[in-house]
């Protein structure tokens, strides 16, 4: 396998894709086995118990385990941020990101809360991409080692990786990587983001209409829509979800840019993704959207739309419980209860 440092093209990036690993069928039988054990009636833990087996499918083991959950947040910014797309200037980008560093912010509570490394990784935050609605955001080159960028992210022995961003702008991005993908008015995709009103709304759909209608020639190569109407950040975060893939990672992800991310990777192969959970459903009303496009069903609905891997760490602690049950819970054998009756 091509090393992810020296990827700089998507060719290699498309070579990694002949040689996804399939999820281990064996550890998903003995984990759905050990579930049909457990002292309770069958299916009443709900997604919990689908969680369980999910974890030790991509772990492949049984017992599943999240002792080694880590969280990485990728910091982009976006040329398109100065055409007034987001409630917040350009520069809150970097100062969000030392509020990660320093510990102030909702992820590293929450990431203390469940006792999760966090790495914080900053693309060049004083270079943003270019003004997606007048050109490409990034030449292939650039996309390409951002995307590698993400996948050295993914380190050995974590037993989960919650995926993560922050950048001023990015909303903007991931609407219009879902409408480069999959078509109609950008007025289906765009939301609010950081609070903007219905005004500045509307121009943020304007903007992106524009950006795709100039880039439409080049929208049938997923990786292009990606260089074209995407972010550093967001193609880390692809870049991420194809080596945790690689390397049989489970992975959970966070919000709308997170979602649109990995869609990228489902356009190239839509069971590249098999191995991601999405955590919650955004606030964003183009999420809604993209989850139908990708066959997902988002973990809980709580209106959030912060970013930096709120939502993924919130999926981190339900992983907690369901691993606790699935490995702690007694069997009917083990507790002397007797199992459900045979009909007859």
């Amino acid at each position: 396998m091509t090393s992810a440092e020296a990827i700089a093209s998507f060719d290699e990036i498309r070579a990694l894709l002949n040689d996804l690993p399939a999820a281990d069928g064996v550890a998903a039988a003995i984990a759905r086995d050990r579930q049909a054990e457990l002292t309770k009636p069958a299916g009443s833990l709900g997604r919990l118990e689908d969680l369980a087996v999910w974890l030790a499918t991509w772990q492949g083991r049984n017992p599943p385990s999240v002792e080694r959950p880590y969280t990485a947040v990728f910091a982009g910014n976006h040329g398109i941020a100065q055409k007034g797309v987001s409630a917040y200037p350009a520069e809150v980008t970097a100062q969000m990101v030392k509020n990660f560093i320093d510990g102030g912010a909702a992820v590293n509570q929450l990431c203390s809360l469940a006792n999760a490394d966090l790495r914080v990784y900053e693309m060049a935050l004083e270079e943003p991409t270019a003004d997606m609605s007048e050109g490409p955001a990034m030449d292939e080159e650039d996309c390409a080692r951002a995307m590698a960028y993400g996948m050295v992210a993914v380190e050995s022995g974590i037993d989960v990786l919650a995926l993560g961003e922050m950048g001023i702008g990015n909303t903007t991005s991931a609407a219009a990587l879902c409408c480069g993908l999959y078509g109609g008015p950008a007025s289906d995709w765009v939301g609010p983001g950081t609070g903007i009103d219905a005004e500045r709304m509307a121009e943020k759909a304007r903007l992106i209409d524009q950006a795709v209608a100039l880039h439409r020639d080049s929208l049938n190569n997923p990786l292009e829509v990606l260089r074209r109407l995407g972010g550093r950040e967001l193609a880390a975060i692809a870049g991420a979800i194809l080596a945790a893939r690689l390397a049989r990672t489970p992975v959970l992800l966070d919000g709308y840019a997170c979602t649109a991310a990995a869609a990228v990777i489902h356009a190239l192969d839509p069971q590249a993704i098999d191995h991601c959970v999405v955590s919650h459903v955004s606030a964003e009303p183009g999420h809604k959207h993209l989850l139908k496009r990708l066959g997902k069903e988002a973990l809980v609905d709580l209106g959030l739309r912060l970013g930096e891997a709120s939502g993924a760490m919130v999926g981190v602690l339900l992983l907690k419980a369901a691993v606790a049950c699935h490995n702690g819970m007694a069997t009917f054998a083990e507790a002397a209860v007797s199992g459900p009756s045979e009909a007859g």
